[in-house]
Parts: structure tokens; C-alpha cells; sequence
């Protein structure tokens, strides 16, 4: 009893303080989905209440991702209908079960970090790119698109979107952005901990606009552009609010597409956030993957019934929920109530939010997926990470960007990843060649000592270059070939050996030495073409 009550004295201020950092971000990611602002808070309450409740994790936290902000937009420009893409979420949550059921929850590791890292930072570039015209005020279009400031045409018409930018907006993002940087600084950040910079700019551009409009200043922010919740004056109004699946979708092969493409993507979001927060946990929980799936599976399949965005573990808020020192799920499942309390209680006040301030959240976000360093460090770990990265983030802006594939705006992620995969199998493939063994030809010359080392797994993919190494072996030298740590060799690659060892070799006065070797690979060790090295 006494465990429990220390827990809860943990637990719930965790709980209020994940349910500030998820307030806006619910809201912003709504904004950057092009979905109702209400399917965004739908999707954490079902985050928190229902996978909370059923998901074995301890600190992770679910809600709307903004992973998934660019697959969102595109699907739902791409499907035509919110009630048919919600069709999508629900085949989703119903693949994520499957792969609960099937114990495929270890699939993330199959996955190279390349591969993960391209993608996180093209959707970091989208989320930029798709916030700016939000952020500035010029948004006609509800999803925020780039080109809305980028005409093409005389060149007159480039500068014709500068008369509609809204200047007041443009203050309230800046001014947000500011408050979120310098409100991350140690001298702030190490002394209120608990109070997410992000809620501090939120709450600072809604009492700033509140001021402009008092004044009647021309810089205030009109209804345009703010948060726009429907205010229920009765539990039946609140219901009505719901949004529900036209389910002829199930029908609709683009809908089943964009389902799966769902599934897997918000799966491994999942796995690699749990992954993370299992690190991050003090007491070193390893939370069971394929229960989590089914978790997920189950959250997206309600909040496609009743109009919610896609969920995924988050690891922005699983982070706050562990720097708060939550002990429990009862933080994730308490911040889900808050969360429905605030939209029946509070949406009047919601509806003050500048939508400039969401978009400032999600500008800061996106930088952080796709800043710099992320170039460098990639560019730093070699070409066999790098390429498969630039693959993973070219193919996906390619995509979902710049339209460069007609009829596939919205696959990119998915189509991105695959690339991806092949560039890394590529790699993989190319690095294999080289690593079977070891031979510097440069550093040998006629007559040396030549150890050639095989490694662990030597396959018919090495047989191109092993039969190269041979073929350069100097005259008369002493090649000792040594298979001590080999589990297997292939049989090309056996046959290769016997040939160099009874043809090669004598031909060109080199003794070979052959050690380590097994039985079953039907090679004699210690075995000399010549009698004695000369």
C-alpha cells in the first residue's frame, strides 16, 4: 500500500506534466496532418486511456506522432475522404495485431539505423516545409502547403504572396520559437524542468493576441487562424463531435494501401520509441515488443472508429514522462483523462491558441530531425551508412515533396524506406566482399609470408573476390590459409580453394599451407602443393 501511494506521489504530477507537453502537440499535429483539431486530441486520450491501459510498457507514452504528420496529409489529399482514411487507420490497427499475434515485434531490428535516420529526417524536412505557410499566415489552403508562396509564372507574381503574409502571425511564430530555444537553455531549463517550453509559448502567444485585440491593434490574430474545437453544451453534442469511418473504404484498394503502409510505418516508430524509453528507464524495464503491437493495434483501430489521427509510441512525451520520475503507466493513463477533461471543460480557451504558435512547435520539431549534425554524423560514419541514408531521405522528398512520382503522393515513407533497404543490402553486400578475409596485395611481394584469415561466415558472395586475392598472390611466396574461425564456407567457395591448392598454386611455385579447416569441408589440412618453400 505504502509502494502504491509512493508511486502515485510520482505518478501524477508525471501525469500533468506529460498532459502539458501533449496538449499542444495533439493540436499542432492535427494541424500538420490536415485533420480536425478534435481527431488530434481523440488519438492522445486513446493514447493514454486505452493503450495506457493495455500496453505492458511502464513510461513509454502514445498519442498522435508527428512521424506521421506527412503521411497523414498526403493520405487524406490522396484518398479524398477523412471518413474513408479513417478506414485506413482502422486496417492499420488490425495489420499492427496481426503482427502482435504473428511475434514479429522484433522486426525493427531488421531495419538498419541508416534507413531510420533518413526517414526521420525527411520527415523532419516535410513537417518544416508543410508549417511555413501556417507560420506566416498565408494559409488558403487548410494544409498548409509551400507552393501557396511559391507561384510560378512572371517573375512579378514571385512576390505577390508578401501582401497576404499576415504579419502578426508571423510575430506570434517568432516569438514562440524564440521562447522554446531560450526556455531549452540549462540556466532555465535545469529550474523548471516541469513546465515544457512548449506550453510556455503557447500560453505567451494566446495572453500576447488577447492583448493585441483589447488594444484593437492591426497586428491581432483573427479567428482565421486560431485553433477552431467545437464547444459541446451537452454529453449528446459532445458525441456528435465524433467523426466515423465510411466503411466502403474497406473497399477501395487505395484505402487498403494506405492502411498498411500505416501499419508498418507507425509499428516501427513504435518499436524504435520503446526501444529508447526502455534505455531511459532507471529501473532497466524491457517492455515485451509483441504486447506492445497489439496495444497499438487495438488504440488505432478505435481511434479510426471514432475519428482519431494514427498512434504511435511518442518519444517526446515518453521522454517528459520519464525526466518527471513516473513510476507507472498510471502517468500515461492519467494524462489521457486530462486530456478528454480539457476538450468538454476547456475548449473555449483552447480555441485562443494561435495556430502560428502550433507551428512554431512543430518548425522547432522538424529542425531537430533534420538539423546539420544529422548530415555530419551520417557523412562521418562512412559511405556504407551514408548512401543508404541520402537514398532513404531523396527518395522520400522526391515523393512526397516534389511529386516526382505521379499517382504516389503519400507513399513516399514507405517507398523511401524500401530504397533505402536496397541501398543498405547494397552496402552490406559490398562490405561482405571485402570482409571475408584479409589481403593488402601493395604491402607483398615475391616470396613473402601471405596469412589469409577467413572469417566466420564465408559465403558465394566472397567468391569474386577471394578468387581475385588468389590470383594476385605474388610467386614463391607462403600463403597460409586459415580457417580456424570459420562456422561455414560455402561450397563454390571450397571448390575455389582446391583449385588454387592442386592448379594455381603449383603453377607459380607458391607452398600454400591450409589450416583450421573441417572435416566436413573435405579439405586435408596442412596440406603443401610443394614440399618445401624455396
Amino acid at each position: 500500500m505504502i509502494n502504491k501511494f509512493s508511486s502515485l506521489k510520482r505518478d501524477i504530477p508525471a501525469g500533468i506534466v506529460v498532459f502539458l507537453v501533449a496538449l499542444p502537440l495533439c493540436l499542432g499535429i492535427a494541424l500538420a496532418s490536415g485533420a480536425p483539431f478534435f481527431s488530434g486530441i481523440i488519438s492522445g486520450i486513446i493514447g493514454g486511456i486505452i493503450i495506457g491501459s493495455i500496453s505492458s510498457s511502464k513510461l513509454s507514452v502514445s498519442g498522435p506522432a508527428a512521424g506521421l504528420a506527412a503521411l497523414v496529409l498526403a493520405s487524406i489529399q490522396n484518398i479524398g475522404q477523412f471518413d474513408l482514411f479513417l478506414c485506413a487507420v482502422i486496417i492499420a490497427g488490425i495489420f499492427q495485431i496481426f503482427m502482435g499475434v504473428a511475434k514479429l515485434g522484433g522486426i525493427a531490428n531488421y531495419f538498419p539505423s541508416s534507413v531510420i535516420k533518413g526517414m526521420l529526417t525527411s520527415i523532419g524536412i516535410l513537417i518544416i516545409v508543410k508549417q511555413i505557410p501556417h507560420a506566416l499566415g498565408y494559409d488558403k489552403d487548410e494544409h498548409g502547403l509551400l507552393t501557396e508562396l511559391l507561384p510560378f509564372g512572371d517573375m512579378h507574381e514571385l512576390f505577390v504572396p508578401l501582401n497576404h503574409i499576415d504579419v502578426g502571425v508571423t510575430i506570434v511564430c517568432i516569438l514562440s520559437i524564440l521562447i522554446m530555444l531560450i526556455w531549452e537553455r540549462p540556466f532555465i531549463k535545469d529550474r523548471v524542468k516541469f513546465i515544457p517550453g512548449a506550453l510556455v509559448a503557447v500560453i505567451f502567444a494566446v495572453i500576447l493576441n488577447e492583448i493585441l485585440m483589447i488594444s484593437g491593434s492591426p497586428l491581432a490574430i483573427s479567428q482565421d487562424h486560431l485553433v477552431n474545437i467545437k464547444s459541446a453544451g451537452s454529453a449528446k453534442e459532445f458525441f456528435s463531435f465524433f467523426t466515423f469511418p465510411d466503411f466502403s473504404g474497406f473497399l477501395n484498394s487505395k484505402v487498403i494501401v494506405t492502411g498498411l503502409i500505416i501499419g508498418i510505418i507507425a509499428s516501427l516508430e513504435t518499436l524504435l520509441s520503446i526501444e529508447a524509453v526502455d534505455n531511459m528507464d532507471p529501473e532497466r524495464n524491457v517492455t515485451p515488443t509483441n504486447r506492445e503491437l497489439i496495444a497499438q493495434g487495438i488504440g488505432n483501430s478505435v481511434a479510426g472508429l471514432i475519428g482519431g489521427l494514427p498512434v504511435t509510441s511518442v518519444i517526446v512525451r515518453s521522454s517528459a514522462n520519464v525526466n518527471s520520475g513516473a513510476k507507472s503507466k498510471v502517468s500515461t493513463i492519467f494524462h489521457g483523462l486530462l486530456l478528454l477533461v480539457s476538450v468538454i471543460l476547456l475548449p473555449k480557451l483552447i480555441n485562443k491558441i494561435p495556430l502560428s504558435a502550433l507551428a512554431a512547435i512543430l518548425l522547432l520539431t522538424g529542425y531537430k530531425l533534420s538539423k546539420a549534425s544529422v548530415f555530419k554524423q551520417m557523412y562521418q560514419n562512412g559511405k556504407y551508412q551514408f548512401i543508404p541514408f541520402m537514398v532513404t531521405l531523396g527518395t522520400i522528398l522526391l515523393i512526397d515533396l516534389v511529386g516526382a512520382v505521379p499517382g504516389a503522393k503519400g507513399e513516399g515513407l514507405l517507398i523511401g524506406v524500401l530504397c533505402g533497404l536496397v541501398a543498405a543490402c547494397f552496402a552490406i553486400l559490398h562490405g561482405n566482399l571485402k570482409n571475408s578475409y584479409f589481403f593488402h596485395k601493395e604491402t607483398y611481394h615475391a616470396g613473402d609470408k601471405i596469412k589469409i584469415h577467413l572469417s566466420e561466415e564465408v559465403s558465394f558472395l566472397n567468391k569474386a573476390s577471394i578468387r581475385k586475392t588468389l590470383d594476385q598472390m605474388p610467386e614463391q611466396a607462403l600463403v597460409v590459409i586459415d580457417a580456424s574461425d570459420t562456422q561455414y564456407i560455402d561450397f563454390d567457395v571450397l571448390e575455389l580453394i582446391k583449385e588454387f591448392r592442386d592448379i594455381k598454386a603449383p603453377l607459380k611455385k607458391i607452398s600454400l599451407q591450409l589450416i583450421g579447416f573441417k572435416e566436413v569441408y573435405a579439405i586435408e589440412n596442412d596440406h603443401n602443393v610443394i614440399s618445401e618453400h624455396k
